[in-house]
């Protein structure tokens, strides 16, 4: 989950495009014909959501959902390809920026004071451990606003991603990660398209990799190890483990993932009453009762944070809101091409590229 990156400021300083609903198409693709580093994700019609033990109330009832085919990176951005985009465009990310005054008084009761301009700086939130006994439920004792964090400076103005080109890009803002996907021809995957390219092909498992726990000894995924929030982790290469029934690397931990659709908890619920719904791009506005007036997005997949004490983000159908303007230390993204955008980049640089 992430929030608004005005109030994780301000908490701090008090401490001190998207596709038609259409008939699903399953379109003939020559072997080997998919974009560089992309994996074919067929389409079909599945039961999007969970019943497992650990599900939550956002991910029930489960209902059905039909794709079409797409194309999906596969694994999450790495610094190696945001930073190509940032050269080729001078982009600037949200963590970059210096935070808008305006924005972030509106978000405050009125009469608080303004902060001190000295503090409104550009940064980022940054996992901080703590080694004694905490209260799980405040994820703001062990968050740090960190000022000079941003996707080069993961940890903070002193911390570099030298050596790390091929570890996911963090610290991007749903913005940012749309920003280089229409750079790249394509967009974010709706939720439900992230979804069914998760399982693999594997429909009820609860797991990217099957119906089995989580393994210490043999790991199928990034996620943390150990008593949390009790040591220091960070997310790993691109690619490390092993990769689901379609190809697909790190669609559970390592970081989570943006997506198109808004976030509404009752989503599935509207969904069911539809019957089986076609290429569903989300609600029409985010909407959640327990933080009105802040929207989210959905993020998928978990991180190197979750663990089964405190987060089980790395459940195939766990989904999570995240803040548009935020990003965080455990954030990144992947895209989708169509099949559409691909014949038309190929015939546009008069040859696959």
């Amino acid at each position: 989950m992430s929030v608004p990156r005005a109030t994780l400021l301000v908490a701090s300083l008090l401490a001190c495009s998207g596709p038609s609903a259409e008939t699903v198409r399953q379109p003939s693709l020559a072997p080997g014909d998919a974009p560089p580093g992309m994996v074919w994700v067929p389409g079909g019609e599945y039961q999007m959501g969970g019943d497992d033990a650990h599900a939550s109330d956002v991910e029930r009832p489960v209902h059905r959902v039909r794709v079409d085919g797409f194309f999906l990176d596969a694994h999450t951005v790495t610094n190696a390809r945001f930073e190509e985009f940032v050269q080729a465009t001078g982009y600037v990310t949200v963590a970059e920026r210096t935070p808008d005054v305006e924005g972030l008084m509106a978000q405050l009761p009125p009469g608080t004071a303004a902060p001190d301009a000295a503090l409104l700086v550009p940064g980022s939130l940054v996992f901080t451990p703590i080694a004694t006994a905490v209260d799980l439920r405040d994820w703001s004792r062990w968050w740090s606003w960190a000022p000079g964090a941003d996707w080069r400076h993961p940890e903070g103005p002193q911390s570099s991603i030298e050596g790390k080109q091929d570890h996911p890009v963090v610290h991007v803002a749903w913005e940012d990660a749309v920003a280089w996907a229409t750079w790249a021809g394509r967009r974010l995957p709706t939720e439900a398209e992230w979804e069914f390219a998760a399982r693999g092909g594997a429909e009820r498992s609860p797991h990217t990799w099957g119906d089995a726990a989580h393994d210490p000894a043999q790991p199928q995924a990034h996620i943390y190890e150990g008593t949390f929030p009790a040591h220091a982790a960070a997310p790993t290469r691109v690619g490390r483990y092993p990769p689901n029934g379609y190809g697909l690397h790190d669609m559970s931990g390592n970081v989570w993932q943006w997506t198109l659709d808004w976030y509404r908890p009752d989503t599935y619920a509207v969904d069911d009453r539809r019957g089986v719904v076609v290429n569903p791009t989300g609600p029409a506005a985010s909407l959640d009762p327990r933080t009105e007036g802040q929207p989210a997005r959905v993020l998928r997949g978990g991180s190197y944070l979750c663990n089964d004490a405190y987060c089980r983000g790395y459940r195939v159908s766990a989904r999570s809101p995240g803040a548009p303007d935020s990003g965080t230390s455990h954030i990144g993204f992947r895209t989708v091409m169509t099949v559409e955008q691909w014949r038309a980049r190929k015939g546009s640089q008069g040859g696959p590229a």
